[in-house]
Order: structure tokens, then sequence, then C-alpha cells
């Protein structure tokens, strides 16, 4: 939500959830870790098999076939800023519209947010990361700990089909990534097309302020350290999306809406903050034998399962099926008929 930025990969079953399976280019079932020996030396490979899936799948297919399945108006306006009240007014360049209901879904600007000083890189919680898309074909997903390429981050190459997409990513924002890019793309022999990139947020944020919602990048809903956004997005933007749905079908009020969103974005802190630190210990790491041994003792079978599958649940696709508590909601009860005069 807010943005197109690279790595775009899921976890399979997630786009299964939702009948976006017509999107996936290409599954993978292991993730291959590329690192020069010792920080400097030739480069290793290391296989870490994933207890499932993860996908590579064309964005605007995935954004059409969800929209496919809903129905609404879209227009294409640049939003300004909002008047708050019992019903608020978001003004834009092509007028003012009026809702009681808004979620801001704008990016990591945060448009909407009642913060006295918007957030402006490089002096912000954001990476940046950057990628081509040259023509090619690999049967592995391959992530890069190359300090050669960034140091606080990582470089990547996920094959879509009939492209690669290769990109290098720094959790430093200082750190400007496009040289890094076309080094890595001159190692390997690949012509620089297709430039796609974007500031990309690296912790959570408020998901209310002043009787607005928000969600995906304007909430901080990337998850650190992997730079995965797509599949909290899509999490996320669910639980607030069920929210207004029972404001609209005369469950709740706004205000429980707020404060159940709310609740629920929270409980996710402690596993945002805790892969923050994952992320910000990338960087010491990579210098040296220490990222090594680190990289060894993640291969363990048993380790990688566990971590993996903690991963998973920070947003599972169970969700996608399943209510706020665990169990599938109920249906809406009838709305009554309007009176008549």
């Amino acid at each position: 939500m807010g943005r197109v930025a690279p790595p775009l990969q899921i976890k399979t079953d997630w786009l299964t959830a939702l009948g976006l399976d017509a999107s996936i280019r290409q599954t993978f079932n292991e993730l291959i870790i590329k690192r020069p020996k010792g920080g400097s030396g030739p480069t290793q490979r290391t296989v870490w098999p994933v207890p499932w899936s993860f996908s590579t799948f064309d964005y605007r297919q995935l954004c059409e076939l969800l929209a496919a399945q809903g129905e609404f108006t879209f227009e294409t306006a640049k939003v300004d800023g909002i008047t708050r009240g019992a019903v608020h007014t978001v003004h834009t360049d092509r007028g003012d519209l009026r809702a009681p209901l808004v979620v801001d879904a704008l990016g990591w600007r945060r448009v909407l947010s009642s913060d006295p000083e918007p957030i402006q890189p490089p002096e912000a919680f954001l990476s940046r990361g950057l990628e081509i898309h040259p023509a090619g074909s690999s049967p592995d997903l391959e992530l890069w700990l190359d300090p050669n390429y960034i140091r606080p981050g990582y470089s990547w190459i996920f094959p879509a089909g009939d492209e690669l997409r290769v990109g290098v990513g720094s959790f430093d924002p200082t750190i400007k990534v496009k040289d890094p890019t076309v080094a890595l793309a001159g190692a390997l022999d690949l012509p620089t097309d297709g430039y796609q990139g974007n500031w990309i947020p690296h912790r959570l944020r408020r998901a209310t302020d002043g009787e607005v919602f928000f969600a995906g990048d304007s909430a901080g809903h990337c998850l650190p350290a992997s730079a995965e956004g797509i599949r909290p997005a899509l999490y996320f933007g669910l639980a607030a999306g069920r929210e207004l749905r029972d404001v609209i079908e005369g469950r709740q009020t706004r205000e429980s809406a707020l404060r159940n969103y709310h609740a629920f974005h929270e409980r996710h802190r402690h596993a945002y903050e805790l892969f923050y630190r994952v992320q910000q210990s990338i960087g010491p790491l990579n210098g040296g034998r220490a990222m090594d041994m680190a990289i060894r003792a993640f291969s363990w079978r048993r380790s990688l399962d566990y971590c993996f599958t903690r991963y998973l649940a920070i947003a599972p696709p169970e969700y996608v099926s399943h209510g706020r508590s665990g169990t599938p909601r109920a249906p809406a009860p009838p709305r009554p008929a309007p009176a008549r005069a």
C-alpha cells in the first residue's frame, strides 16, 4: 500500500488464499545465501530450505485481480491534507472528498498525519531500495550478504519467469544504492534495464491518528530486516477493512473500530521491534567473519524451521479466512429497511 518497491515476493499461500494465483511468476522452496567468505574471499553459496514457499509475482496483475474482487470508484489526485470531524474532509487538487471513514494508505509520507512535521528522508526510519529488471531466468532465489555492494543491508536476485529482479537495499538512508546496483549488474554481466525503487519504512508508526486509519507504509507495516511489504500491507489492510465493514454494517461505532485496529496493530509491535534490532545488527556483522558464523548457525534445519515459522506468524495467510478472534466471522445481520414517510 502506497508504494511499488522491491523486492516483490511473498509467501505463496497468501496469493492462494486471496485468489491471486494467476499473478505468480515463479515459486521457490529454498533461499540461496551468497557471501564472500570472511567478508572478502571467494563467494560461498549456502542453501536454506524454507518450510514453506516464496513466489515472485506480477505486481500489476496482482492489483488487477484484487480490483476485480471489489466494487469501488478509483480516482487519481494529489492529497494535500485533511480536516477532521464527524465527517472528515480530505483536500485534494481535484476538490474535497468527504467521508466519516478515511484510511491513509498513501505511503511513507503519511500525508494525513497530525504530526506537526512530516518525515523527510534521510532523517527518518527509512531504507532505500532499488532494482533492475533485465531479461533472464534462474531457478534460484538469491540473497547476497556481500559488503562489497552494501554493508548495512543486502542485495538480491529474484527471478520472475522471463525476467530477473536484481537490486540492492540499504538500511542506512544516507547510503545511496544506484552505484552498488550498477556494480552488481556489471559483476553479473546484466544490462541495467527497468529501474524501480523507493524509500521503504522500517519501523512501526501509529495505526490511528485523529480518527484516521493508517495502513501499509503509512503505518510502517513493512517488515524490518527483510523489507517485505506486500504481505503485511495485505494483512493489516484486511484488519482495517474488517473494522470499517463492521462500522458500515452497524456492528460497531467508528471509535470502537479505531480502538480495535489500534490494539491489533500494537500486538505486533514486539515482533517488529525484534526485527528492527536484527536489522540494526546486519551492518556491524556484515563486515567480517561474524556474519559467516551467524549464517552457519542459522543454517541448522531446526533453527531455520523455527525462525521462518515465527516470521510467517507475524502475518499468517490463515488470517484471510478468519476474523480478529481467530474464528470465522459471522455473516452480517440484515440491515433494517429504510423508514418511509
